[in-house]
């Protein structure tokens, strides 16, 4: 019998898909139409993952984890940071060298922030959250996602 993951399965599954594909970006050909249209993919799945992690968890995080609220502040923080380097991405072309740069940033800045959730909010929501509670939000997540067409 297989498990369906909670919430925090989702949300790492995402994590996942997340650095796959900033590895791929990373790793196109500079100036290349590859590199752009996988960043147009990476900022897709930012996005929706980020209002997801901000519609589900956050809320309960904040309310019943000690000190919940400061990990959301920092979460949210990253999110808005994160957004900000993809908005700059897309508003230079492929080929610009201020790409490569902001491309940096965007991953030193991902990569910490999917360490942080990963290392700090995630534990001390599975430790304040029930499993039954995480497996319900975990089941709502993933409704939501087939009832809007996207993978889960």
């Amino acid at each position: 019998m297989s498990r369906r993951p909670d919430i925090l399965g989702e949300f790492t599954a995402d994590h996942r898909a997340v650095t796959e594909l900033l590895d791929a970006v990373q790793a196109a050909p500079a100036g290349g139409t590859e590199r752009a249209d996988r960043l147009v993919r990476l900022t897709d799945l930012l996005f929706a993952h980020c209002a997801a992690e901000e519609e589900h968890l956050f809320p309960v995080v904040q309310h019943e984890v000690p000190d919940g609220g400061a990990l959301v502040f920092h979460s949210i923080h990253d999110h808005l940071a994160i957004g900000q380097y993809l908005s700059d991405l897309q508003a230079v072309r492929a080929d610009d060298p201020a790409f490569d740069t902001l491309l940096r940033g965007l991953a030193d800045t991902l990569r910490r922030h999917l360490r942080s959730e990963e290392k700090q909010l995630f534990p001390a929501a599975r430790k304040a959250l029930p499993a039954a509670a995480r497996t319900a939000l975990g089941d709502r997540l993933r409704a939501e996602r087939q009832a809007l067409g996207t993978p889960d």
